[in-house]
């Protein structure tokens, strides 16, 4: 097996992967992001591609690269990460009570042969009722300014949520079903890669 690479800084994601057990290298990357100007899923997925390429682009030896992007979307309405810890307020006021979704776009590529892949991944979130008090109790103790939607699910943020539709770990940034299936079109799967002495249980 090549060099496995997460081209993301995401603690939830390096968990995720890490979690089942796999050997793999983290290298961030520099490509900018965008969040206008595209539907959704298409969206996210030119963002993982950027980064993924922009990754790919720098690595020596032969490495499959993995790459994602997460956006929250109300309506018509894109939500990246806050600006700050008021932009985070008004976030949450805004997805309080109200379903959103999550998508994720995911982009790898096998710098070997060039064989490239790329999906996205969509889970609707249900918010809860919060007042201003519980919002600026979560934001203060989480301060999620480098998160899309400026939350997350764990933790604290499992407060903040009624229901899902989808998959769960897609709202973590890193749908692992969906990537499974998108390593099968480049000739891998992730159980054949799975390490059970390295195995975490989140």
């Amino acid at each position: 097996m090549k060099r496995l690479v997460l081209a993301s800084a995401s603690p939830r994601r390096r968990a995720l992967l890490a979690a089942l057990g796999l050997e793999f290298d983290v290298v961030t990357s520099g490509a900018p992001e965008i969040d206008h100007g595209l539907p959704p899923e298409q969206l996210v997925v030119a963002n993982a591609c950027a980064k993924r390429d922009e990754v790919a682009r720098r690595l020596p030896n032969p490495s499959l690269v993995i790459a994602a992007d997460t956006l929250v979307f109300l309506g018509d309405q894109t939500l990246s990460k806050p600006a700050d810890l008021d932009e985070a307020c008004g976030m949450l006021a805004r997805l309080s009570g109200r379903t959103h979704a999550v998508l994720t776009g995911l982009a790898l590529v096998d710098t070997e042969t060039g064989a490239a892949a790329q999906g996205f991944e969509r889970t609707d979130v249900t918010f809860r009722a919060l007042s201003d008090e519980e919002i600026m109790h979560f934001v203060h103790a989480v301060r999620p300014v480098d998160r899309a939607g400026a939350y997350t699910v764990d933790g604290p943020g499992s407060l903040l949520v009624a229901g899902y539709s989808g998959c769960y770990q897609n709202v973590l940034g890193l749908p692992i079903v969906r990537l499974d299936l998108l390593m099968r079109e480049l000739g891998y799967n992730l159980f054949a890669l799975m390490d059970h002495t390295r195995a975490e249980f989140l």
